[in-house]
């Protein structure tokens, strides 16, 4: 399905608040952004049947059928899986914040927030998913990584990756053997210009390990005490 065409990105605002929703279109509007609205599931639905958007401000609280529930049905559709989604919610907790990432979000940003880094955080994301991939796929053993095709196999059987642990073993896979501490890992994966809380990184982490583990890879992803996360066969944990 491709993505919407026009003069500048479109983002999808997914909220049932009127008010948010108006100040969010305010605010995408003077950043150049497109802007299309849906207030519940089933709006947000029927604006994917048409087109996708560049990327979705997702609420967790929506009637009937709730945000998370909602981005764990795209993730499991082709044509939405790499959608790019961040995560509205009054939920600050960091239990609430570690299900949004497991679930497949992006970004997590907790009500209230300030618009300004919101957009920051936009602009991070769609500046990553603009950015061209490497050409040559690149290879662990029986894991390769196909940049072009975005897609992971092992032994020849497809992996199913989140986007964000797909760039995270990306950046893994490009940087092998080098410890990196979670900052760095936040600054290379993520990008620098955005304030997100390093424990976000042990969330991918898992899920990164989880995905691996029935194929033998999951020691590849080594923990160093102390200090971060190493990426290898031959090096061992400090």
């Amino acid at each position: 399905m491709p993505r919407t065409t026009g003069p500048s990105k479109t983002v999808l605002v997914v909220e049932d608040e009127a008010a948010i929703r108006a100040m969010l279109r305010v605010a995408l509007e003077i950043a150049d952004y497109g802007c299309i609205e849906a207030k519940d599931a089933y709006e947000a639905q029927a604006v994917l049947a048409d087109a996708l958007p560049d990327l979705v401000l997702l609420d967790w609280m929506l009637p009937e059928v709730s945000g998370i529930e909602l981005l764990r049905r795209w993730r499991r559709r082709a044509e939405t899986h790499d959608l790019p989604v961040i995560m509205l919610t009054a939920k600050a907790e960091e239990e609430s914040m570690i299900r949004g990432l497991e679930a497949g979000a992006d970004d997590y940003v907790p009500k209230p927030f300030s618009p300004r880094e919101l957009l920051a955080r936009i602009k991070t994301i769609l500046r990553r998913v603009d950015a061209a991939p490497a050409e040559a796929p690149i290879s662990l053993g029986g894991l390769v990584m196909d940049p072009a095709a975005r897609a992971v196999t092992i032994g020849g059987q497809l992996l199913g990756l989140g986007p964000t642990e797909y760039r995270l073993l990306e950046f893994f896979l490009t940087h092998q053997g080098r410890a990196y501490t979670r900052g760095q890992l936040l600054d290379n994966v993520w990008g620098g210009k955005v304030r997100i809380d390093e424990r976000t990184i042990d969330v991918h982490i898992r899920r990164l390990r989880k995905a691996l583990a029935p194929h033998g890879y999951a020691d590849c992803v080594q923990t160093v005490r102390g200090y971060g996360y190493r990426f290898g066969r031959d090096s061992s944990a400090a």
